[in-house]
């Protein structure tokens, strides 16, 4: 978002400079021609390298060939092919992570506050353990949420590898470890000088984004240590709707009026596009009284009317109206435009990383991170509307003739239109001040993590074995901060009844009453009349700095001590005992607006904290059965590891978890592997300790509303079960055409709080698999791996949507489910009766989710001189795809709603790549690919007009020229072919359409 310019220029300058070595060695060069030209080692495929190295997912020293795990790992050489410019950016290359792009759903929610998590299966960003050099790294997010750690803050400069175990690993690093382990393995050894620059944006030049790098690092002391020093900085914008055309539709569903029933063909629900509140603007719709029926418009000459910019009365195009709140076209709000689609990231890294052998077999590791995140969004803004008369104070804003800032005009004209009008009967203005209330409509995030790391290993010889150590401790602290522009209620409902002083000055009417108690000599008054007509002082007046800050401290102690206890005719049995002890203490401060419950429905907020302790020890052995001098036929290899952790939590009590694995080489090259392990996740600070608070809200989704009945994991249960209820309560109306206010407007009173009763959530998971590893084709690396995870206990967080989902999905529905909500039984004057009017939200340790599904990886590489002797270079294939066959989630752990084979979890995630290497020349091909699915669970042409997404298919292409000089340039094409994402999503594919990138690397 900043020094885009600057960037450029230099991406120019810094190749120019570096070239000049290059282009005045040419001739020297050219000479060398008739000379045999020797490829460059083409870098292993990044999709999925089965490479040998020190595994993630056991402290026993092994390589990847030996693990039973699956665990797929992404080098570093990914970035530059690739055009990323963030750790984030890569985790998005592996198919087993549901992808994070901070994007907004579309349906008026925010696209985030810049974090992006790793999340393995879709199983929740909370049940995938992130790690840094294989050690536990401190919570990023809100340290009352779940442990999550921004993938942003990661150094790309310094980052070796990126591995990922696929399922578990609980046994060897602790909680959280459900679905799997990611673990950034940085680099300590890195040498020379090396200045990297990029810059990209899409083909309507209304994306860019911008990378720099500067990496740095030595040996000394006769090699015996290393230090390297890394600041780096990405820059990516805020993007908004209408930037681009798949968001700017501006898509709803609406009953369809043309069905029939549920077995007509027809869909019971119909697009609305463009879709629009017709009940608000930006500029100020009338009405008689504050209600939102359209008879309760103020109309003239036949035509409802607003306010202009100038104040003036026009008439007012409400649009195609299809019910309350929306309309198709018109005047009012554009459904799209209540949130921005993406949010804008600004990151910046600092990080140093040595070692030093203070002895042959004793090393001294140090690491120091700092990073700060800053992150701009768009939220809903402030509205005072008609659909918001739960409270009048927050709803519309109600007006009389004697208001200063009407014109003559304006009065003349609304009097003709409500005669009362001249006679001091009021009228309500119905608007949003997205643009005009506040000194900026942005919301900021930062995020400012500090990181020191400090360890000693070795090893040493004693009882006739050698033993390997290691002991480590850090200490990091994260500090977090939201910051947006809110209105101090009373002030706003203040400073918009203002009046004539007498002697033509315009005031606010506290101040010209009679009371003096309740006199604001600072109240400024404020204009509402049209957009653009409030006054600096006015904003000033109204606005307030809400938000919260947040701190999250981690220490961390962690001792590992491994030996080779006994050797077997096969091989050593290995072993390995750790202990980790961990504090983790978090709080969260609204700021002062929050905690008086000056905005919005005037909740106060509570600053909260915690803390726990915990004290870890684990075994790990290795146990080779066969190998080495002792096979047998069709068993070249056969061992055994297991591991066993117990956890003291000072809050969550007492834990076990374990792991079983075995591998066995039936031939050389093909190898057969399988795990079983019982993993766990302590409940988050927030989920025991928040405060009980009300707020009102949204509902949720309403199973009962007419977009939603016949939908669902039980269609006829739901249907049979709200039927019930309507006939119990006629006076809520006609259940046909039934639509819930409370799913898009705070109308319903939410009670939230935590659960100290809460206990840890257990999995249970099996893997098993197959590698082929040159066999038969030389060069050839294939894996198959089968996953199946069984959650219990799960810590699910019960909202009123899944309360009511609950209630109505199941066939005996219990009492203390549907008891957590209730419905209006009477019109209030702005809702209809049936509307949700009482919520609630709270942890419990009732939810199931059922994974199942396989991975798969292949590369292959070979010379193209052993196709033909007349080709030269290098070719390498890679293809990496994630089969979800079964995702099966519950919230109350008696109905399940499955998500595989749909948008959200599609059943077929693939990606190919293909690369070619010639001398300094590489060039990268990847295509990605989505499957066809299911738009949400249980769609069909009955109930969705678009029940079917189909597959989506982009291709990326690019190139890297390296100069014998250090100098190396890139460029590539992201979206070759434009593909948008899949009809009616915005997130089946690629938002942003083709898109181009280069960068200059010079090292030096």
């Amino acid at each position: 978002m900043k020094n885009d310019l600057l960037l450029k220029s230099l991406l120019g300058t810094c190749a120019m400079v570096a070239l000049v070595p290059a282009i005045a060695s040419a001739p020297a060069y050219a000479q060398e021609q008739d000379a045999e030209t020797v490829s460059a080692p083409v870098a292993e495929d990044e999709t999925a390298t089965l490479q040998t190295v020190v595994i993630t997912g056991s402290r026993i020293r092994r390589e990847v060939a030996s693990t039973s795990a699956p665990v797929t790992t992404l080098s570093n050489d990914v970035f530059a092919e690739r055009g990323l410019t963030s750790a984030a950016d890569a985790l998005n290359q592996i198919t087993s992570l549901v992808p994070q792009f901070n994007q907004a759903a579309g349906d008026g929610t925010s696209s985030g506050d810049g974090q992006q998590y790793a999340e393995l299966f879709g199983l929740g960003a909370g049940r995938t353990l992130t790690l840094v050099n294989g050690r536990r790294f401190v919570t990023t997010s809100s340290g009352l949420g779940d442990a999550q750690v921004d993938a942003n803050i990661i150094p790309t400069g310094l980052i070796d590898r990126i591995e990922v175990v696929q399922a578990g690993g609980a046994a060897v690093y602790g909680s959280d470890a459900i679905a799997g382990v990611v673990n950034y393995i940085l680099k300590d050894d890195f040498e020379g000088v090396e200045l990297d620059l990029q810059y990209g944006d899409t083909e309507q030049s209304n994306y860019e984004q911008t990378s720099w790098r500067l990496t740095a690092g030595s040996n000394f002391d006769n090699d015996r240590g290393n230090v390297a020093v890394n600041v780096e900085g990405s820059s990516s914008p805020i993007a908004r709707f209408s930037d681009f055309p798949a968001s700017n539709r501006s898509r709803i569903t609406s009953g369809n009026p043309d069905d029939t029933g549920p077995d007509d063909g027809i869909p019971s629900l119909t697009e609305v596009i463009p879709a629009y509140f017709w009940n608000f603007n930006g500029n100020g719709t009338i009405y008689n009284a504050p209600a939102p029926p359209p008879f309760l418009q103020t109309t003239l000459n036949g035509s409802p009317i607003q306010f202009s910019p100038d104040g003036s009365i026009i008439p007012y195009n409400p649009g195609n109206i299809i019910g309350i709140p929306f309309a198709e076209g018109g005047d009012g709000t554009r459904y799209s435009d209540l949130a921005g689609l993406r949010t804008g990231v600004d990151r910046l890294s600092a990080n140093v990383i040595g070692h030093y052998d203070l002895a042959p077999n004793l090393r001294l590791n140090a690491e120091l991170l700092y990073s700060n995140t800053e992150a701009e969004s768009i939220p809903q803004g402030y509205a005072r509307t008609v659909l918001n008369q739960t409270d009048p104070a927050l709803g519309a804003i109600m007006f009389t003739a004697s208001n200063p800032y009407l014109t003559d005009d304006a009065i003349a004209s609304l009097s003709a239109a409500n005669p009362g009008f001249a006679f001091g009967a009021p009228l309500w203005l119905s608007r949003h001040f997205y643009d005009d209330l506040f000194p900026s409509n942005i919301q900021k995030n930062e995020t400012e993590t500090w990181r020191a790391q400090l360890g000693l290993d070795g090893n040493f010889d004693a009882a006739d074995r050698n033993f390997y150590w290691s002991v480590s401790g850090s200490y990091a602290e994260v500090n977090g901060s939201q910051r947006v522009w809110d209105a101090n209620v009373s002030k706003f409902n203040a400073a918009v009844r203002a009046v004539d002083d007498g002697t033509g000055n315009i005031v606010c009417a506290i101040n010209a009453d009679a009371d003096a108690t309740n006199d604001d000599p600072s109240c400024a008054p404020l204009n509402p009349f049209g957009a653009g007509n409030i006054s600096e002082a006015a904003s000033q007046y109204v606005s307030v700095m809400s938000g919260q800050d947040y701190e999250n401290t981690q220490f961390d102690f962690l001792a590992t001590i491994g030996t080779e206890v006994y050797q077997l005719p096969a091989g050593a049995i290995d072993m390995v005992l750790a202990y980790e002890t961990r504090r983790e203490e978090a709080s969260f401060t609204p700021l002062e607006a929050n905690q008086l419950g000056l905005i919005g429905t005037g909740t106060l907020e509570v600053p909260t904290s915690g803390d726990y302790d915990t004290n870890e020890f684990s075994a790990e052995v290795l146990v080779p059965i066969f190998g080495g001098e002792v096979t047998l036929p069709f068993v070249q290899e056969f061992d055994i590891n297991g591991t066993y952790r117990f956890v003291d939590n000072s809050i969550a009590g007492e834990e076990t978890v374990w792991s079983l694995g075995s591998r066995w080489e039936v031939v050389d090259g093909v190898t057969l592997r399988a795990t079983q392990s019982r993993n766990f996740r302590a409940p988050t600070l927030n989920q025991l300790f928040a405060p009980s608070t009300t707020v009102v809200g949204n509902s949720g989704f309403d199973p009962c509303d007419a977009d939603r009945i016949d939908a669902g994991p039980n269609p006829a249960v739901r249907r049979a079960n709200c039927e019930a209820e309507w006939a119990a309560n006629p006076q809520y109306g006609a259940l046909a055409g039934f639509q819930d206010p409370a799913e898009n407007f705070s109308v319903t009173t939410i009670e939230t709080g935590g659960n100290a009763n809460l206990r840890n959530e257990v999995s249970d998971t099996t893997t098993y698999g197959v590698v082929f590893d040159n066999f038969v084709v030389p060069g050839l690396t294939v894996s198959v791996d089968r996953i199946e995870i069984e959650l219990t206990d799960g810590l699910s967080a019960f909202t009123t949507e899944d309360f009511m989902a609950a209630c109505y999905d199941s066939a005996s529905p219990s009492d203390a489910v549907c008891s957590a909500f209730t419905r209006l039984q009477t019109a209030d004057g702005t809702n209809p009766a049936g509307t949700v009017a009482t919520g609630r939200t709270t942890t419990f340790n009732a939810g199931q989710i059922n994974f199942k599904g396989e991975v798969y990886y292949a590369n292959y590489g070979f010379d193209l001189k052993d196709v033909a002797a007349a080709l030269t270079g290098d070719i390498t294939l890679g293809f990496e795809a994630t089969h979800v066959s079964e995702l099966s989630t519950s919230v109350t752990g008696t109905t399940f709603n499955r998500t595989d084979d749909t948008v959200e979890s599609p059943d077929w995630t693939g990606r190919f790549n293909a690369g070619y290497g010639y001398g300094p020349l590489r060039v990268s091909y990847q295509l990605n690919y989505l499957d066809n699915v299911l738009r949400v669970e249980g769609a069909t042409i009955e109930n969705d007009p678009n029940p079917y997404v189909d597959n989506n298919i982009t291709h990326d292409l690019s190139a890297i020229y390296a100069f014998d000089n250090g100098l190396s340039l890139r460029a590539g094409v992201t979206n070759l072919t434009d593909e948008g994402p899949s009809y009616p999503t915005l997130s089946y594919g690629d938002i942003l359409g083709r898109r181009y990138f280069a960068g200059v690397n010079y090292r030096f």
